[in-house]
């Protein structure tokens, strides 16, 4: 009792006088692996590319033999198996060292079963026209056997196609669909979720790079043992430091920037001469050929349309003239190639009476005309814009587009079909205001020939007639 008195003694004298200085408390770091945080996948892949090499000697030489066995009607030991079999000694090595350039024993090969096996037969055919050329000029094509290439050459690719899809779906099941160790530290950036990956906050694991430290610096070093790529999601102050460590780790680093993602950024530009670097945000145009292929593609595809097209695009256009004598066709100005505005024809589907598009349209709105009514719902309105596509105005897009389903609508490339289909009619400002959201995604993008078309049925199906535009602007 009395020394529970004297303790409260001695903590209200420490109370009543000037509070002395406490040495903060040392928190206890979890002990750093010293094997890493995984084990290495980097010897299991290497195992994995010698067991695809080897498999694919064994299946082409298999392949080889059962072609000439069954073509010779005799066993492999036979004397005239030997000029079916050169073929494939012949083939083999060229089929090996192409395979090994071309990508068909890399990481994608382990996991991506169709990649594989693209590879792979890109691999083959090249080794074959190879080998004919060679054969040609040695003058030995008569010594081989056509039947028998051929139809080796389509065994041992059946085969080794089955053996690269069971190979990776069991690489799928061991490793998962990434078979290499990612790590992402925490460090005051964005918190995100990279699927298979290993994931710490350096705060709580004491990471740091700190190079006034060498023990820090071993301590992250043991975090980092046996990783393939490092992503770091840190605050701005500390993307110079994290990036000096992250060079020096001798392993693929990546430091988190959600600028480069606002802004839509394809690449980094180092301009040495000026000692500056900047963010590549736009690819420009098509090449010359390119634009010309293109072009030609556009117009042989209108005209023959229109051509086709002709007794419904009459049949239409009567029917509009005869419904109130107003005018068959609708012009409105849209944003185009290079922020450029141009007049896009539609059949007119409402009442000549707002045909400047004063008020915007609803589903049920009352100025739809019953013809209206009905090639809004077909999308034959649209026919008219390939006379746009013809003048150059517009052009083909085969891919489908939904710009404002995403909240990142900015970083979405985004077409004028799915602002056709929304149905609306606006006023100019309102129009230039929704078209330069177009042109934002539009021009980022190499193909950005200009406004594009896009396949109507397939964009009511994907819900563009419900879309928001509002939240691209």
């Amino acid at each position: 009792m009395d020394l529970l008195e004297s303790e409260r003694s001695v903590e209200t004298g420490i109370l009543s006088t000037e509070a002395p200085e406490v040495a903060p408390l040392s928190r206890r770091l979890p002990a750093a692996p010293q094997n890493g945080l995984a084990n290495s996948l980097e010897r299991k892949r290497l195992q994995y590319y010698l067991f695809m090499m080897l498999a694919d000697i064994a299946l082409l030489l298999a392949s080889f033999i059962i072609v000439t066995a069954v073509y010779h009607q005799g066993l492999p030991i036979a004397p005239e198996m030997r000029s079916g079999l050169m073929t494939a000694y012949l083939l083999l090595p060229m089929y090996l060292t192409i395979a090994l350039y071309n990508g068909s024993y890399s990481l994608d090969s382990l996991t991506q079963p169709n990649y594989s096996i693209l590879k792979m037969v890109t691999a083959m055919l090249v080794s074959a026209a190879l080998l004919n050329f060679f054969a040609f000029f040695a003058k030995v094509n008569a010594e081989f056997s056509r039947v028998i290439f051929a139809s080796g050459m389509l065994g041992a690719s059946v085969l080794m196609a089955t053996f690269r899809i069971a190979l990776s779906r069991w690489i799928v099941r061991q490793c998962g669909p990434n078979p290499k160790n990612q790590l992402v530290i925490y460090d005051g950036g964005p918190r995100f979720t990279l699927p298979y990956a290993y994931h710490v906050d350096a705060e709580e694991h004491g990471l740091a790079p700190d190079f006034d430290d060498p023990a820090a610096l071993d301590r992250l070093a043991k975090y980092l043992c046996n990783m393939d790529e490092v992503v770091v999601s840190c605050t701005i102050d500390d993307r110079l430091r994290w990036a000096e460590f992250l060079k020096g780790s001798g392993r693929h680093g990546e430091i988190v920037s959600e600028f480069t993602r606002q802004i839509g950024a394809l690449g980094v530009i180092h301009h040495n001469s000026a000692n500056v670097s900047s963010l590549l945000v736009s690819t420009g145009r098509l090449r010359m050929r390119s634009r010309v292929l293109k072009r030609l593609f556009d117009v042989s595809i209108s005209l023959a349309a229109l051509i086709l097209l002709a007794p419904l695009l009459l049949v239409i256009a009567a029917a509009i003239k005869l419904h109130d004598g107003g005018p068959v066709l609708f012009l409105q100005r849209r944003m185009g190639r290079g922020n450029q505005f141009f007049d896009i024809c539609k059949f007119r589907s409402m009442s000549d009476g707002d045909a400047d598009g004063d008020r915007s349209a609803s589903k049920d709105d009352d100025r739809i005309t019953p013809i209206g009514r009905f090639i809004r719902r077909t999308s034959i309105d649209e026919l008219p814009q390939l006379i746009n596509v013809v003048k150059g105005d517009m052009s083909y897009r085969c891919s489908i587009i939904r710009c404002a389903t995403s909240p990142s609508c900015a970083l979405q490339p985004c077409s004028w079909s799915c602002l056709q289909a929304s149905g609306e009619r606006a006023d100019e400002n309102e129009a230039y205001r929704r078209s330069c959201a177009v042109a934002r995604g539009c021009a980022r993008h190499r193909g950005s020939i200009g406004p594009a078309i896009a396949h109507f049925a397939a964009l009511r199906r994907s819900g563009a007639s419900r879309l928001k535009w509002q939240r691209c602007a």
